[in-house]
């Protein structure tokens, strides 16, 4: 199809350059659709483990008042178990996955009265809305005044007692106590 060696290769060049911006294309395309697909499968991965993450933060978190809350009220689970939802921890300082992140209020009240010998170092929140409320109320006064003020905490430290101040907010708030009561209570004290 040439005459002495003009236009050689003119057409198989042009065809071929066709052919191959058709399977780049093709391969393009598949390689869109095959992204898709797994970006697809990473998400339902994603909201399986968060489901899974959700159902063990509230398996952990009726386990945490389970050990310090045995003979409170269901009034008092309830509103506990609302702000361990909204904050997104416990007042033990366990995370969703059991581990503990920081010495909690309500853990250093237990292991104190553990070392004094009180009864009912499992029993934090007593056998009253009340009860449960001074409780709250307590850790957060101890959370605003640290024994040691000069004490260093890590920065992972600060933000977990972030996290805690929160769920006892929270746990206030469903408990049907405000923010003024504790500040009133804190007065007092």
């Amino acid at each position: 199809m040439s005459i002495g060696g003009i236009g050689a290769g003119y057409f198989s060049a042009g065809y071929e350059t066709k052919r191959a911006e058709r399977n780049a294309a093709e391969r393009n395309f598949a390689d869109f659709t095959r992204a898709e697909q797994r970006a697809a499968e990473k998400e339902a991965a994603q909201a399986s483990r968060d489901a899974a993450d959700i159902e063990n933060r509230i398996d952990y978190a009726e386990r945490a008042f389970a050990s310090v809350g045995a003979n409170a009220p269901e009034k008092v689970k309830q509103a506990w178990m609302e702000a361990v939802k909204e904050s997104g921890v416990d007042g033990l300082g366990m995370s969703a996955n059991g581990m503990l992140t920081h010495i909690s209020q309500m853990m250093a009240k237990r292991l104190t009265n553990q070392m004094k010998d009180v009864g009912g170092i499992n029993d934090l929140l007593g056998n009253s809305v009340q009860s449960a409320i001074r409780a709250a109320q307590q850790a957060l006064y101890d959370l605003d005044h640290p024994r040691a003020p000069g004490n260093a905490k890590s920065i992972e430290v600060q933000r977990q007692q972030v996290k805690e101040r929160s769920f006892y907010k929270a746990f206030l708030e469903k408990l049907g106590a405000s923010e003024s009561d504790a500040k009133s209570k804190e007065t007092i004290n």
